[in-house]
């Protein structure tokens, strides 16, 4: 693994770790690699400083940091998910059922759904993938969504 200082357009500074300097490389050429702060792909190395251990407290505000970092990625994700994607509430399981044998339309999708039931989408061939953070009170349309049964949450 190799961990490479980033840069977007905008400046704003990150790390990415790569199984090597190739793998980089690919990401880098089919667009994959993103600013986790404002979502930009124009992203390129920068100048990295010699790794130098660094006391504690350094430490800790650089793991802050990073954690802020993913906070906004993952924050991001969902604010996308939950524009562009249909929320079915509950009936996860069943949609994700009927699109994935061709029973309705394809579409992207997000709702609940227990354990159990991921399980059996996935071994099923189901592509499914947990939505993390808090979700939203409303849908795409800005109506109000119902409250799901705590047990059914895939967050």
């Amino acid at each position: 693994m190799i961990k490479y200082s980033l840069k977007c357009n905008l400046d704003h500074e990150f790390e990415g770790w790569f199984r090597d300097s190739a793998d980089y490389d690919v990401q880098s050429d089919e667009g994959l690699i993103e600013c986790p702060s404002c979502g930009s792909e124009d992203v390129r190395k920068a100048v990295m400083a010699p790794a130098i251990s660094r006391g504690g407290a350094a430490r800790r505000d650089r793991l802050a940091a990073i954690h802020k970092d993913m906070a906004q990625a993952v924050e991001r994700a969902r604010n996308y998910v939950e524009t562009n994607f249909d929320y079915v509430g509950d009936k996860f399981p069943e949609e994700a059922r009927k699109i994935h044998y061709g029973e309705t339309k394809e579409r992207g999708i997000y709702g609940e759904a227990t354990g159990k039931d991921v399980k059996a989408l996935i071994d099923e061939g189901v592509q499914v993938s947990p939505v993390p953070g808090p979700a939203k009170k409303t849908d795409k349309a800005g109506k109000p969504k119902p409250a799901p049964a705590e047990s059914k949450k895939l967050n």
